[in-house]
């Protein structure tokens, strides 16, 4: 008996050992991963955009934030207050002054803040780009839509409105890159696939609601047959619905707009705007912050030659209608 009671004290001892030994495992396994996929909130990484504040870049910045959260590392939003590219490359120089341990950064310019860029990189702050790329800076990525197929996906719904014949009209930002590629994917769809459609010309909004809304007026004169209108971005669109309802051109005139703004949402529901393209804003800042903190914390191998993060990640383009506009409203 006393023999059992031995065996049994020692198969109880050994079980325990084990149980123990599982556990250290685990915790020293785990504090490994945490290590490994959480920073510290003494790690500040930046957003940077021109037209700070503007509803376009909320949803950008909440994803931002939220992968900050997810990492337990430290945000900041900067940016130029107006349209103007001297004022964004100063604030990216201050930025870059205070050596953050990242930078996510939206360019008006494709070429301006190249030196500003390449001087970050070099100083060893990893830079990635969303929304507009600068592709010939050092930048390590950019994330955002491809402009392209979000200007070939504008024209074929155009297209859709007008039943494939028509005039129709563009208000861009000529100089900027994303615009430049939406326009161009959407010219040479109409040219190549719709031989009774025009586009007529392309007018410069410059992101301004009210030049945007003077310029349709001017194009809707010119043009008095023309049926539709391409807006490549959200204040241009706005400004477009505007002059068609100053007009009195509501139902005559198809909009095409970009983004979700509650501007635009609220012209699609009351059906001034046709269709929006809704971008990806959300998985721009937050990949981008996911990308940065790999980069600073060198878990992505080396990102000038064979990587783990890719150089371009495309983050999507949806068509809003009256039919689902009511999902892109801000759940109150």
């Amino acid at each position: 008996m006393k023999k059992l009671l031995v065996v049994y004290i020692i198969l109880i001892g050994l079980f325990v050992l084990y149980v123990y030994q599982y556990q250290t495992s685990e915790t020293t396994s785990n504090d490994y991963s945490e290590h490994e996929l959480r920073g510290t909130m003494e790690e500040t990484y930046v957003m940077l955009t021109f037209q700070a504040g503007i509803d376009y870049w909320k949803r950008a910045l909440k994803g931002f934030e939220d992968s900050a959260e997810a990492l337990n590392v430290s945000v900041e939003y900067r940016g130029a207050t107006q349209y103007d590219v001297n004022e964004e490359i100063t604030v990216l120089e201050q930025v870059i002054a205070k050596n953050p341990s990242g930078i996510a950064v939206s360019t008006m310019d494709p070429e301006a803040l190249n030196p500003v860029i390449d001087q970050a990189v070099e100083a060893g702050i990893p830079v990635v780009m969303f929304d507009a790329d600068a592709p010939e800076s050092k930048a390590y990525a950019f994330l955002g839509t491809d402009n392209y197929y979000a200007g070939v996906t504008a024209a074929h719904k155009m297209a859709e409105l007008l039943q494939e014949e028509g005039d129709v009209g563009i208000i861009t930002h000529p100089n900027q890159l994303n615009h430049q590629e939406r326009t161009q994917g959407f010219q040479d769809t109409i040219a190549k696939e719709y031989p009774n459609m025009t586009v007529v010309a392309v007018k410069d909004g410059r992101g301004d609601q009210m030049i945007s809304k003077e310029v349709s007026e001017e194009l809707m004169d010119e043009y008095p047959g023309m049926q539709g209108i391409f807006a490549s971005e959200a204040n241009g669109g706005v400004g477009v619905g505007k002059a068609v309802l100053d007009q009195d051109k509501k139902g005559q005139m198809h909009i095409i707009s970009f983004d979700t703004d509650k501007g635009t949402l609220d012209m699609i529901e009351e059906g001034v705007i046709s269709a929006t393209m809704a971008q990806g804003t959300w998985e721009m800042g937050y990949w981008s912050l996911q990308f940065l903190f790999h980069l600073q914390h060198d878990l992505s191998g080396d990102v000038q030659a064979e990587t783990k993060l890719p150089r371009y990640m495309d983050t999507g383009i949806t068509v809003v209608t009256k039919e689902n506009v009511s999902d892109y409203y801000p759940a109150e």
